[in-house]
């Protein structure tokens, strides 16, 4: 048998190529959309974005949750509680009206008429009816809705140019940068765990590995590293020389590079939405200089940001006829000259 005949024998195989799989950011794995306009659902009006994307999105990046959270936590620290409300449901409702641009509150009257209670339900899952004469809590679950009647409820509401049903949260213009955000993170991840820190090419084109050989090759890459990381290409092709096996390194320079810009970039775009100083949301200043005067930063920010919102949270005394809500002064600004 000559060495043609011993090559057709072996039955050699032909080029193979396969990846490992890809990553996918959890944020494209679901869509928030404005819509602008509120859809009659029979018995209510469907909010004009997602909401259950928009609570997701508010932990999809660390800049995007502490801006709504330090403004809860400042609001909070003012609030004044009452035998109506305490101190844990005012909190509750500030990050509701902060998170969706709405915000709830039940009046639980008593035989007499009398506020026995203030309640807050969770905005998510409040919904508007085509009445205008009730609410529905609505879970999407097997429960049926509970309704309420339009008298017993406070809803609260960021004004949008688009609809008069509900609000909408002033960082809209925002969720890409949160996305963006979320989505470097994830990668980042994903290249830490990679093992190597890089995807990688990797070449063989022995002529003496045989089939069986490659199977396990394949085998042990697949069980070293875990799917969802990098792409890895494996290639087999016969007959080749020198260097027959080679690893390639894919750009693991450029990618840190390009991670750090992406969320610098993405955290200026989310405070700027958020109109909140980057030293109250615990970013560290990438400069010498630093970001300025914190306390003067905060006196500012209290001024043009807080006030407002005490100003919102003031319609519940108008809708209820008493003083429920009730604040003290900031104390940032009590010390002011």
């Amino acid at each position: 048998m000559n060495e043609t005949e011993n090559l057709d024998a072996v039955d050699m195989p032909g080029m193979e190529a396969f990846t490992f799989g890809d990553p996918i950011p959890v944020m494209e794995q679901w869509q928030s959309l404005y819509w602008g306009e509120c859809h009659n659902h029979q018995l209510w009006y469907a909010p004009p974005y997602d909401p259950d994307a928009l609570s997701k999105t508010m932990r999809a990046s660390p800049h995007h949750s502490s801006a709504i959270f330090v403004k809860r936590n400042i609001l909070a620290s003012t609030f004044i509680p009452h035998p109506l409300l305490s101190h844990r449901d005012f909190s509750r409702l500030v990050l509701d009206y902060m998170t969706f641009g709405n915000a709830y509150i039940e009046r639980v009257p008593s035989r007499s008429k009398k506020t026995m209670k203030l309640n807050v339900p969770l905005a998510k899952y409040m919904r508007v009816g085509v009445d205008a004469q009730s609410y529905y809590f609505a879970t999407h679950s097997w429960a049926e809705p509970h309704k309420y009647k339009a008298d017993n409820i406070c809803h609260l509401i960021e004004p949008d140019v688009n609809q008069e049903v509900y609000g909408a949260p002033e960082y809209l213009s925002a969720l890409n940068a949160a996305w963006l955000d979320e989505s470097a993170t994830l990668f980042r991840r994903k290249y830490y765990l990679n093992g190597s820190h890089a995807g990688y090419i990797l070449y063989i084109n022995d002529p003496a590995t045989n089939k069986e050989d490659i199977d396990a090759i394949r085998k042990a890459l697949k069980d070293s590293k875990g799917p969802g990381n990098f792409r890895n290409l494996f290639m087999y092709s016969p007959n080749g020389k020198k260097d027959g096996i080679q690893i390639l390194p894919i750009s693991e320079v450029s990618a840190n590079d390009d991670f750090f810009k992406i969320k610098e970039a993405s955290r200026i775009d989310i405070a700027a939405a958020h109109r909140v100083p980057p030293q109250l949301m615990g970013a560290s200043p990438t400069n010498a200089a630093g970001f300025g005067d914190l306390i003067k930063a905060a006196r500012v920010f209290a001024v043009n940001e807080l006030m407002p919102l005490q100003q919102t949270m003031l319609q519940i005394n108008d809708w209820l006829g008493e003083e429920v809500i009730r604040f003290k002064d900031y104390s940032l600004l009590k010390d002011e000259d």
